[in-house]
């Protein structure tokens, strides 16, 4: 069974950063696509950003892009998520799935594995 651990959420204000990431207990995030996709209250879960297992493909969401940043480490079995500039609408869970069948990258069916979310709230 593959077990995902989101950390790294909290409180910010408005402008702030957070640095997420994404661990398992197994070798599957070196393997595999590795998403971030997030959930605010009464909203569909929506895409945020996906890392190629190579790490040398990166995707993110139109409104993400150049505010958030995703990496990976495969010798750790990370997957960091560096977001900058945070908004208030930007709160929200925030989970991390790993993609292990085909599929598109920014469609939350195509994942296989997910975490427990990590909660992120952006004060004005």
């Amino acid at each position: 069974q593959v077990q995902l651990v989101e950390s790294g959420g909290g409180v910010v204000q408005a402008g702030g950063s957070l640095r997420l990431s994404c661990a398992t207990s197994s070798g599957t995030v070196s393997g595999d696509t590795v998403g971030w996709f997030r959930q605010a209250p009464g909203k569909d879960r929506e895409f945020v950003a996906a890392i190629s297992r190579s790490g040398t493909s990166t995707f993110y969401a139109a409104f993400m892009k150049a505010r958030f940043t995703i990496s990976r480490d495969n010798d750790k079995n990370t997957v960091d998520l560096q977001m900058n500039g945070l908004k208030p609408e930007d709160t929200a869970v925030y989970y991390c799935a790993v993609k292990a069948s085909s599929g598109v990258y920014y469609d939350a069916q195509s994942y296989n594995f997910w975490g427990q979310g990590t909660q992120v709230t952006v004060s004005s």
